[in-house]
């Protein structure tokens, strides 16, 4: 593996070796692509064709967010470029993903104006970190549900504000008010250290490799159906998504593939609220259908879309949508004749004691260590520092992308029915390996904190079903193939409940 020397910064080597992850600490992005690609036990020579361009941090983190970035959505490009190769008999086409694009679109929720216009904060009114008898815990606060769920576990007012909150926070052990929230199927972590995380179960379940791909059971070799036609203009034309998810990790998957042609259907449930300042920049490329599971007549519409859907993707609860008969057991079971691809997004990965509990990137930053380490590297005496982006939320969306592209390259190759498990868990635990610059060095750089910051040469400006929406480009490029949105965010639930025809 390449020496990481372009940076000439002191890097911080991983020193406990009882650590349950390999040290990757001298990877370059270009590494950790071919680690990965060969893990997956893809064609070692498509790799010659990946171009990762560009020098420096990216972003001011202690975290190799630039390297993240970069490793991230090239591997999803490349992954592209071998379907369009094996669908058309060609060479596998030159991709190229420049360093400073992919960190940009790293933040691609909070760098877009509509009609000229910012999007909002997506925090809710009482999320964030709080101070508890013996020491502090993150807040996730996003939904309603999460929001008032806290407050009624609290013993709060409906009503109550922040300061209420807090005075009740404050009363709290931090890990008994973390499983207490658990137990309640809501959203708030206790802020712990390295050490702390790593004597957990939970720690040492998470797998080390990011993702997590297994064949299911035997079936037709070849592409489906819809993408057996050659010469279309993009590498994943044809492929149907049928997409549960909110917030941004797994919605940034069906956006990836969209990016490359996939016909995404994105499935929202009618008794959850618009996230207006994240749905927008997700909702890209994607056809937008509502239906309540909780009726028959919503899992008779469901039902039917499977009927032609080649990938099944759900980034809720884990097990959450498995009694409505959507597990992978049941599907590939359905499907057998012709084979499925079920992804799961997930906060902790399938296994270990939390497998089931809910979690967002903010929240695993926080538990998992992260927070105290960049806030120890930062230098300013605070209890916790996030990462100045969603890092591990976009990573784990590129990984699962990438894992579905993987699994439709098996299918066409070996056949059957595949599953692929990403989590939040696994991206940290791989960014963690690739260790931490040095003190404060890695803060230097600058960030990107509103479109203006934002080279115009990496953005575009289309009309959208809320206005005039200028945002990111996608940062992959592959050679003599479109990639891009053909599709522009609308209202949730816009759309006709079918698929598109060819």
């Amino acid at each position: 593996m390449a020496e990481l020397s372009t940076l000439n910064l002191t890097l911080q080597p991983i020193r406990n070796k009882n650590l349950s992850f390999k040290d990757r600490s001298t990877f370059s992005a270009k590494d950790s692509v071919e680690y990965i690609w060969r893990g997956l036990d893809l064609p070692n020579e498509t790799l010659h064709h990946l171009s990762l361009p560009g020098e420096g941090l990216g972003l001011p983190s202690s975290f190799k967010i630039g390297h993240l970035a970069q490793a991230s959505i090239g591997l999803s490009a490349l992954l592209a470029a071998q379907i369009h190769a094996h669908r058309n008999k060609i060479p596998t086409p030159a991709v190229s993903v420049g360093l400073e694009h992919a960190v940009i679109e790293f933040k691609s929720e909070r760098l877009y104006v509509i009609d000229n216009k910012p999007p909002l904060s997506a925090w809710g009114p009482i999320g964030g970190l709080h101070k508890t008898a013996d020491g502090y815990v993150r807040v996730h606060d996003n939904f309603p549900n999460h929001c008032n769920g806290t407050k009624k576990l609290l013993g709060c007012s409906p009503d109550a504000d922040r300061e209420e909150v807090a005075a009740k926070i404050s009363e709290w052990r931090s890990v008994d008010l973390e499983s207490a929230a658990f137990d309640s199927n809501l959203v708030i972590s206790a802020l712990r250290s390295y050490i702390q995380w790593d004597v957990l179960a939970q720690a040492r379940a998470v797998a080390d490799f990011p993702i997590l791909l297994r064949k299911l059971s035997d079936g037709p070799v070849g592409l489906p159906q819809g993408l057996q036609f050659p010469n279309a203009d993009k590498c994943l034309r044809g492929l149907r998504v049928l997409e549960f998810s909110r917030v941004i990790a797994a919605p940034l998957s069906g956006k990836t593939l969209a990016a490359h042609g996939a016909d995404v259907l994105w499935v929202t449930s009618p008794t959850l609220p618009d996230l207006p300042s994240i749905d927008r920049d997700f909702g890209r490329g994607k056809r937008t259908i509502q239906t309540n599971l909780e009726t028959d007549q919503g899992n008779e519409v469901i039902s039917e879309l499977l009927e032609d859907a080649h990938v099944f993707v759900q980034g809720y609860r884990p097990g959450s949508l498995a009694s409505r008969g959507l597990s992978p057991e049941d599907l590939v079971k359905r499907f057998s004749h012709r084979g499925i691809i079920c992804a799961n997004m997930s906060a902790y990965g399938p296994d270990g004691p939390w497998n089931k509990n809910r979690g967002f990137d903010s929240l695993v930053q926080t538990c998992s260590g992260m927070n105290v380490s960049e806030a120890e590297h930062f230098g300013a005496g605070d209890p916790a520092h996030p990462m100045p982006c969603q890092a591990l939320d976009h990573a784990a969306g590129y990984f699962l992308a990438s894992g579905i592209m993987a699994a439709l390259y098996k299918q066409a190759t070996e056949g059957g029915s595949w599953e692929v498990n990403v989590s939040l868990g696994g991206v940290m635990k791989y960014l963690r390996s690739l260790g931490q610059l040095e003190g404060k060095s890695g803060f230097q750089t600058p960030d990107y904190t509103s479109i203006s910051d934002v080279p115009s040469e990496y953005l575009e400006t289309r009309p959208t079903g809320f206005g005039e929406m200028t945002a990111v480009r996608h940062s992959a490029h592959i050679e003599g193939v479109k990639v891009g949105w053909d599709i522009m965010p609308k209202p949730l639930g816009s759309d006709k409940k079918e698929w598109l025809t060819r």
